[in-house]
Order: structure tokens, then sequence, then C-alpha cells
């Protein structure tokens, strides 16, 4: 035990021995500087020197782009070229469900399963262009159907032709109109903004003559109606009626949304024909 204690007795005076360290000058050999210093000393600065070292070698490789260098890292102009080709991917995945959509309802008319309708509003090209309504007649027994089971509701607007009854059209939304009818810059409707997924409604008794997507307007529906009216709904949502089928006026026939190249946001584009004119909506009906 005895000599136990004396070896840490040494030991302990070996690293607390002092020792002086003299930097002389070697022509005429004064002294410039001195330190004293003892092993334990030197130990102990020399450790925390290497811990500082370890410790600013690790943020200088972690905050600068020194790391880049480092096998394992990327590059901060790599990363930033990955996430613009992400959200190109993306953009480019949009426009093909775009494209996919928009061929699916154009390969019926391509194959032959159905007809075109000659039906110009759609594009919005001009209004003076004239309907082919000899594409729009209902057969026979379609008309002697229609005009039964218009006699058989009080909600009829017209049950013959001879009637002198009025058209009467009623608001296909309740909403706030953000585009109003201006014929000079072609702008033959009026916008109506509401909530998307919101009711659009059928604005008067009519059969669905149209009921699709197009690229620039989205999902559209348009309505044939008495007297030659033609009323279109577009930027739907979701479509809630077929080609063919007949609606009563207050029918839900599709959901607000903002579909198309040329939506600018939830609305429905709302337009009012008679016989290949367009006339402003908001002379037959009273949106507020």
């Amino acid at each position: 035990m005895a000599q136990k204690n004396k070896k840490k007795g040494k030991l302990k005076q070996k690293l607390t021995n002092k020792f002086r360290l003299v930097v002389l000058n070697e022509d005429t050999f004064q002294e410039r500087f001195s330190l004293k210093l003892s092993r334990l000393n030197v130990f102990v600065l020399g450790g925390f020197f290497s811990i500082l070292l370890i410790s600013s070698t690790i943020l200088l490789i972690a905050f600068t782009p020194l790391k880049e260098y480092i096998p394992g890292y990327s590059s901060t102009e790599l990363k930033r070229r990955a996430a613009d080709l992400t959200f190109e991917a993306d953009s480019l995945k949009t426009k093909l469900a775009v494209l996919e959509n928009y061929t699916k309802a154009l390969k019926p008319v391509l194959t032959g399963d159905i007809e075109p309708e000659s039906i110009d509003s759609i594009q919005n090209e001009a209004m003076n262009k004239l309907i082919d309504e000899s594409k729009l007649d209902a057969t026979k027994e379609d008309s002697i159907f229609r005009e039964k089971i218009e006699s058989e509701t009080r909600f009829s607007l017209e049950n013959s032709a001879k009637s002198k009854v009025k058209i009467v059209f009623f608001a296909p939304l309740n909403g706030k109109i953000s585009q109003s009818f201006e014929a000079t810059s072609k702008h033959f409707a009026v916008d109506i903004t509401a909530k998307t997924g919101e009711p659009i409604k059928a604005t008067a008794d009519g059969t669905v003559i149209f009921s699709g997507w197009t690229t620039e307007t989205g999902y559209v529906i348009i309505l044939r109606h008495a007297k030659e009216y033609i009323s279109v709904y577009k930027h739907n949502g979701n479509l809630l009626k077929e080609q063919g089928d007949f609606v009563k006026s207050g029918e839900v026939i599709a959901t607000v949304g903002s579909t198309g190249e040329l939506t600018t946001g939830p609305h429905l584009h709302f337009e009012l024909w008679n016989g290949g004119y367009a006339v402003n909506p908001t002379n037959f009906i009273d949106f507020k």
C-alpha cells in the first residue's frame, strides 16, 4: 500500500514539476520571452486546443459550402434543381390528367358513337352564329312524351306551341356577380362567384344537349329550353346530368368549381342564348 502511494506521489510530482520555456536572442543571448509550464498544463492546453480545433472543423463543414466536397453530401445547386424538377413533373402530371379527360370526352365523337352538337356558344367566338337546330330536333315520340310530362306539372313553362305565356328563368346560383355581360369585350355571360361544391340549378325546364369537358372552360353543361333559348354553364366542378337528360327548373345539374385553363377561381360562367344570339342574362333573371 505504501509502495502504491509512493508511486502516485512520484506521478503527481512529475505532472506538477515546473519547467521554464525561454526564448533567447541567438546573437546576444538576451532573454526575449519565457513561460513556466508543467506537464499537466501542457496536457490540459493541448486537450483544450484539440477540442476547439475539432469543433471548429465540424462547424465549418456543417454550415459552409465546403461540405459539398465531402463524399456523401449533396450540393445546394443539386437540391435546388431536384426541387424544380419535382414541381415541373407535378405540373406535367396535371396537364396530362387534363389531356386524358379531354381525350376521353372526345373519343365517343371521334369513334362515331355520338354525333357532335353544332353549338358555337361553347367557344365564345362570335355572337351572331346560328345554332344548327336540325341536329337538336327531338324525335316525334320524344316530343309527345315531353309534352305529356310538361302538361302534368304545375311548374311547366310552356304547355303547347301556341301558348302565349312567356318563359320564366330563375337564378342558377346564389352569389355575387364578379363580371357582367359585355358584348364589346366578347364576354357574353355573367360570372357568379360562390364556394366550391355549391349546387348549380337549371335556370328553366330543358334538355341537356351537351355535358362534357373542354380544355379552356373545364366541365361544361348546356341546356336547350323552350322558345329557342339555350343556357350554358361553364367551369363546373362536377356534372350531375348527361346528354339527353330532361331537367326541371331548379333541379341541380352541376356543382361550383374552377376547372379549365381560363378559370379565375371558383365561379359559374353563365350564358344565355336565343335564336343563335347571345343575350344579357340580367335582363331575364334577378340574381339578387
